[in-house]
């Protein structure tokens, strides 16, 4: 069984992502601070979740941190 609830996320990611290269992160909005990338937004599902964490991986990035995130 698997988690089909939407939740907001935030992915941090060493080094500043290019505007292109943030763009191929659709959905997700990218922010810069002290030498991170936070990718932020909602995922549908785990599996949403997991195709954004292959995709930084085939890119090479390095992954800081994932966090579900709860709005306020």
């Amino acid at each position: 069984m698997t988690n089909q609830t939407p939740h907001d996320y935030e992915i941090r990611i060493a080094g500043h992502l290019g505007s292109s290269l943030s763009q191929t992160f659709e959905g997700l909005a990218a922010r810069h601070a002290n030498g991170e990338t936070i990718l932020s937004g909602n995922l549908v599902d785990q599996a949403a979740l997991y195709g954004v964490l292959m995709k930084l991986r085939d890119l090479g990035l390095e992954l800081i941190s994932v966090n579900r995130v709860e709005k306020i």
